[in-house]
């Protein structure tokens, strides 16, 4: 019972202390999350699995879901109808409240035509038909993006809104006359269209110029022969535009995804390319919207210290908890202090105010003689004051406490005995 009235308002009080501070602690990652890409037979889709694999080691289910483009993933984040996105960078950047993990890869612009056609610059596109890719893709805002820049628009050439494939196959068809796409140099229909030996891949002789225009795009080479050594596929140097692809999240997304997201990033595209050395991706460069405050120490950084040697929900639990131990560390010490002499107090208390009462007792038998009424009433009060003492309730290690001073009401009595007067 005395440690209980002792310690209970402590306990109370270090329960207390624990549920302010849980307020401030960040809500646990979810176990599933939804990532919008593009067409299932776009690059967008196929990286999507790679992070789905990556994110499964450390048990977190990613649900992907297909898209016509970048402009679409912006407007699923913003409506909170996906928790991640693919974006080109360009492809949008006034919307608030989206923050970019980082640039991923490059993601050039593509122009194929035919080689009979003597094009040597995108202002020469003018008067022809040109595949400018699907409403609400990201080919389609740099597509025109560019050809504005050229003076070309829908009154000075033919623009038609077709995918990357519908594009590629009107173009063997001769259906079109050009094939602007925005994809990876990995991307089937590209590697396509390169093989192809009726179809040139435009060599943006300007590209400085639009680098300065358009300041999201880089200046990239497509080196002779990188895409088939044995047929020198290019047979010559090109260059190339490119926009990056970024991954990008709502502001609220729980920062240890984060953290977990740019390890599979760094798994996925830190390889070397071919338009980039070995350790270029991911970076906090080239992105579409601000970086993130989490992602931007990770750049800096890397991982916290927890995730470098934990597996991934023990660091995060751990994590958790640190802002927990906080408050209760600010109470524990003060209290540790504070309880044991309160708790010695309280048990001495308990024996200690029989010593008042023994001490004015024995003052009464030694200061003068006594007759048989006070000797009565003395014997009477030592009785009761032993009775109560032998229903004291002390912890063990506090019992000589209680002995002794049952000791020295014996010897009180033995004082009081000695004075006894004559019947």
């Amino acid at each position: 019972m005395d440690l209980v009235i002792t310690f209970g308002p402590a306990i109370l009080l270090v329960i207390a202390g624990f549920w302010f501070a849980y307020q401030f602690v960040a809500p646990p990652p979810p176990k599933k999350i939804v990532i919008s890409t593009g067409s299932k037979t776009g690059t967008y889709y196929k990286i999507a699995h790679q992070y789905r694999e990556e994110l499964a080691k450390e048990g977190v289910e990613l649900e992907i879901v297909t898209s016509s483009g970048s402009g679409e993933n912006i407007s699923r984040l913003v409506n909170k109808q996906a928790d991640l996105a693919f974006v080109q960078g360009g492809a949008g950047n006034d919307e608030p409240g989206l923050y970019s993990l980082g640039s991923l890869y490059y993601e050039p612009l593509w122009i194929f035509l035919n080689k009979r056609k003597n094009i040597e610059q995108i202002a020469d596109l003018s008067g022809l038909s040109i595949a400018i890719g699907k409403e609400g893709s990201g080919t389609r805002f740099l597509a025109k993006q560019i050809l504005e820049l050229n003076h070309i628009e829908n009154d000075s050439a033919k623009l038609l809104g077709l995918s990357s494939k519908e594009a590629a196959e009107a173009l063997q068809k001769s259906a079109i006359d050009v094939d602007i796409m925005v994809a990876s140099s990995e991307s089937d229909t590209v590697q396509q269209l390169l093989r192809n030996e009726q179809f040139k891949l435009l060599d943006l002789r300007r590209a400085d110029a639009y680098t300065r225009l358009v300041p999201y795009l880089s200046k990239i080479t497509l080196p002779e022969g990188v895409i088939d050594l044995q047929k020198n596929i290019p047979e010559q140097p090109v260059t190339l535009l490119s926009p990056t692809a970024n991954l990008v999240i709502t502001e609220d997304f729980n920062p240890a995804l984060i953290v977990l997201l740019l390890r599979a990033a760094d798994a996925i595209h830190n390889k070397a390319s071919v338009f980039s050395a070995a350790g270029t991706f991911p970076s906090n460069e080239f992105t579409a919207y601000p970086i993130n405050d989490v992602a931007e120490r990770f750049y800096k950084v890397g991982p916290p210290f927890l995730m470098r040697y934990l597996p991934f929900w023990p660091a995060v639990f751990i994590d958790r908890m640190i802002v927990m131990l906080v408050p209760l560390l600010a109470l524990l010490l003060p209290l540790g202090k504070i309880m044991p002499p309160l708790y010695r107090w309280r048990i001495r208390s308990k024996i200690y105010r029989w010593y008042k009462e023994l001490q004015d007792v024995d003052d009464t038998v030694h200061g003068k003689e006594i007759s048989i009424a006070e000797f009565v009433v003395i014997s009477r009060e030592l009785t009761q004051i032993e009775d109560q003492v032998n229903k004291v309730k002390t912890p063990l290690s506090y019992a000589d406490q209680v002995y002794n001073l049952l000791l020295h009401i014996d010897l009180v009595r033995k004082k009081l005995n000695a004075k006894k007067p004559a019947a």
